[in-house]
């Protein structure tokens, strides 16, 4: 974006469970640097930064003591924040992306609308409760604390899948892809915002 402003957002949140600093460059090369102590979590927003396009640093500290929950939950709190502090009024986005990604054996699809309106439905079942020791119902809490403070409305489908870690990089890979034709500017209507309401 040589010409228009890189979008970029930058947040923090302190309680007694977590501590969450994160920036995001929108308009990156898809670098990271993920320091959550939750090594599966890290992993998988490697992917998203790397598939999006977005750079993304994280560096939390969490209750992990007392399990992943509250750190995966927090991490994706603040990563909707700065997502949505990034994107300003979404003048130019192309908005909507649907993509299907194959992961192996594993198949997800991602339909979503940066609209302003929070609302996940998953829909994604795994063969185990854990990939290595990583409580995989987390992914679920993590997209949801993402899309309610990002302002997406997010459905995600397990097509199919028997290997859980496929299933969940399947899931992530493909919320990247969508996400990065999402936030593209639309050069038909890069001044606008692509509401009928005139606002998102």
């Amino acid at each position: 974006m040589s010409e228009q402003k890189k979008r970029s957002g930058e947040t923090t949140r302190k309680t007694e469970e977590t501590q969450v600093r994160l920036s995001i460059l929108i308009d990156g090369t898809g670098k990271s640097h993920v320091e959550t102590g939750v090594g599966f979590l890290d992993h998988m927003i490697r992917l998203l930064a790397g598939h999006a396009g977005f750079d993304i640093n994280i560096g939390a500290e969490g209750d992990l003591e007392v399990d992943d929950h509250h750190t995966c939950e927090d991490v994706g709190i603040v990563l909707g924040e700065a997502f949505r502090e990034a994107l300003g009024d979404k003048s130019g986005i192309t908005r909507f992306a649907d993509v299907a990604a194959p992961m192996q054996e594993s198949l997800v699809s991602v339909a979503l609308d940066i609209c302003g309106r929070p609302h996940l439905v998953y829909d994604v079942e795994y063969p185990t409760e854990k990939i290595g020791g990583f409580d995989t119902n987390l992914v679920e809490e993590f997209l949801h604390a993402f899309v309610t403070h990002a302002g997406i409305t997010m459905h995600v489908q397990r097509v199919r899948g028997t290997n859980s870690h496929h299933i969940a990089e399947a899931v992530f890979k493909a919320m990247a892809r969508a996400l990065r034709t999402a936030v593209a500017i639309d050069p038909q209507s890069a001044d606008t915002i692509p509401s009928t309401k005139g606002v998102l």
